[in-house]
């Protein structure tokens, strides 16, 4: 029986070798010399389970570079054949054969041949080649195997282009600039634009990225494209309903089309409705809640009395999230500004509202004994 150093020198040898082809990024000598390891009978099990363990590493690798591009192109092509999505999650690849099971149909999967690459390795390792994406009944889904590779492809694509984009406007201010041309600027805005996009649904705090869409869309003054900030700032908050960026981009959006939108007041409505939908979801939402109480300074008067009356029954059954309480403190604050400047709508007793906030408190005090906040 050969000694034991003698025995682990093969593998030991095939792992330099292997780390040799992992930096040349070549996936056919990976093939090769991952069967050479396995054929050796002399290879202890220990090497060939971390062989096997880092050629599957090496493989993802590898898959992830040559189809992370195509990973982009395929969640920008999901984006706009369907421009209702209003939920997008991330999804375990494991989840992907259930949520095929209940749409009755099948998924995108990735690259065949990569997928038989890895499963030759190891039958663990089947699971990459599944589907990145699932969208059905405008929702979307992102594999989390994909996450890394498509963040990264997306953020160094976002990069360049925002990079050329700055370029070309600051060209666009020079006169008589031979370099500037409209037709490119539009095409590299676009490209912003969609980058952008894809960005924020993988990384929510990504400053760069809301600031180049408020870069570009003020520059446009379009009230459409202003809306759609609205519908990717709410996308976005489908998976991170406590992202700051998220909020701050909608008041700056509210703020640009007051004065200039006929329909604000159903915008603000729906505004209201969003935050309470996501406190239900989201316990103790500050930044939700913060917003909404902001909202509250550009609502008619009419629109005050009727928050108040809607948001008595969701206080009730929360009594222990306070910002409800004091978000109808920012409403009965703002009903005795107004009494101030002249008659409150529908000519509200403003003492009689008084006291029965007081008395419904004072209810709710003895029926939960214990949260008096």
């Amino acid at each position: 029986m050969p000694p034991f150093h003698s025995m682990a020198l093969p593998g030991a040898v095939l792992c330099f070798a292997l780390a040799a082809v992992c930096q040349r990024g070549s996936s056919d000598e990976l093939d090769n010399l991952l069967m050479r390891a396995t054929e050796l009978d002399s290879t202890p099990v220990r090497v060939r389970i971390r062989l096997k363990r880092e050629a599957h590493l090496t493989l993802t690798h590898i898959m992830n570079d040559q189809q992370a591009l195509h990973l982009l192109n395929e969640l920008e092509l999901i984006l706009e054949s369907d421009p209702l999505i209003d939920e997008v999650g991330f999804i375990h690849p494991s989840q992907f054969d259930m949520l095929n099971e209940e749409a009755c149909h099948l998924l995108p999967s990735s690259d065949d041949t990569l997928s038989s690459k890895v499963s030759d390795i190891d039958d663990a390792s089947k699971h990459i080649g599944a589907a990145s994406f699932w969208n059905k009944d405008h929702k979307l889904g992102i594999s989390t195997e994909v996450l890394f590779p498509l963040y990264q492809t997306t953020k160094h694509a976002f990069m360049a282009a925002i990079k050329q984009y700055k370029a070309l406007v600051d060209n666009s201010c020079i006169e008589d600039s031979s370099s500037y041309s409209a037709s490119s600027h539009d095409n590299v805005e676009n490209e912003v634009m969609k980058l952008s996009r894809a960005l924020l649904l993988l990384s929510c705090d990504f400053g760069t990225a809301w600031h180049s869409r408020k870069l570009a869309v003020s520059k446009k003054h379009r009230l459409s494209m202003l809306m759609y900030e609205l519908q990717l700032s709410a996308l976005v908050l489908s998976y991170a309903p406590k992202c700051e960026h998220a909020w701050s981009h909608r008041r700056w959006v509210i703020k640009s089309i007051a004065g200039r939108c006929s329909t604000l007041q159903n915008i603000l409505e729906k505004e209201s409705e969003l935050v309470e939908k996501i406190a239900e979801r989201s316990k103790m939402n500050y930044r939700a809640w913060n917003h909404r109480n902001w909202l509250v300074s550009y609502m008619s008067g009419e629109q005050v009395l009727h928050e108040l009356k809607k948001t008595r029954s969701w206080a009730g059954l929360h009594v222990a999230d306070n910002s409800c309480f004091h978000y109808r403190r920012r409403l009965m604050l703002r009903i005795l500004e107004d009494s101030k400047i002249g008659p409150v709508q529908n000519y509200v007793d403003i003492n009689q509202l008084w006291e029965e906030e007081l008395e419904w408190n004072e209810m709710l005090i003895k029926l939960y004994v214990g949260r008096e906040k």
